[in-house]
């Protein structure tokens, strides 16, 4: 039996609004393989960044079972859960989410200083992933001085330093052009999957779907379909 990284079973999540409840997940159950890179595809509103932010502990679930690297989500309070985004996972986001103020090498130490290792040492990991990225020579530069695929692979690095099991990403591609979006999908394939790790990625951007193992269809806060991308594109 191949093991998993993410079993989500008939989850639901709504958001109350205006004295409504509005419903973003309907029922959904989903298996994601370790070692694979599955995307989540749909329209906009579908229900993609909140089944993502349930996987990565940020939002709760209203009913249903997400268990993560063996960790069932809704046993667990907060301080647990987020010790275990520590741990395991790691973000990737559209805005990049860099810190202005700080190198390429301190924002790439974030999560190691939030773990609490020497600054030192935080720096020359993050230094050593940044070179694995091909960024050796920018370890210095602030994000003002980054190009955005530059910035992108500097948030890519920040989400491997720490050696997560699971990466999840939202939306990595979107504001990049088509051949800087292909040579980030490449690095996501050969420095995060090359080591074991499982990456979910939500996407409206169809030039990338070949880089899947495998899509997740989702509409109207349901999955619809699960395919092997290869067959799909």
């Amino acid at each position: 039996m191949e093991e998993l990284a993410v079993k989500c079973t008939n989850l639901t999540k709504s958001y109350h609004v205006d004295g409504s409840d509005t419903p973003a997940l309907r029922g959904v159950t989903l298996a994601v393989k370790r070692g694979e890179l599955m995307m989540l595809v749909g329209p906009s509103g579908c229900g993609k960044t909140t089944l993502l932010s349930v996987i990565a502990g940020i939002l709760d679930h209203d009913s249903g079972e997400c268990i993560v690297e063996g960790n069932n989500l809704a046993a667990m309070k907060e301080p647990a859960r987020s010790r275990l985004r520590g741990r395991m996972l790691g973000f990737v986001f559209q805005a990049y989410n860099l810190i202005p103020t700080l190198t390429a090498a301190e924002n790439v130490a974030v999560p190691l200083l939030i773990a609490k290792t020497p600054w030192d040492e935080a720096i020359e990991r993050a230094e050593i992933v940044l070179g694995s990225v091909g960024l050796k020579e920018k370890v210095r530069a602030l994000p003002r001085n980054l190009s955005g695929g530059q910035q992108q692979r500097v948030a890519i690095a920040r989400a491997l330093v720490h050696e997560p099991s699971l990466i999840v990403c939202d939306e990595p591609t979107s504001a990049l052009d088509q051949d800087t979006g292909h040579r980030v999908m490449e690095l996501f394939r050969e420095v995060a999957l090359s080591h074991n790790r499982t990456l979910l990625i939500v996407t409206h951007d169809s030039r990338i779907f070949s880089f899947a193992d495998r899509l997740a269809h989702m509409n109207d806060g349901q999955i619809i379909d699960v395919v092997d991308a290869r067959s799909a594109t």
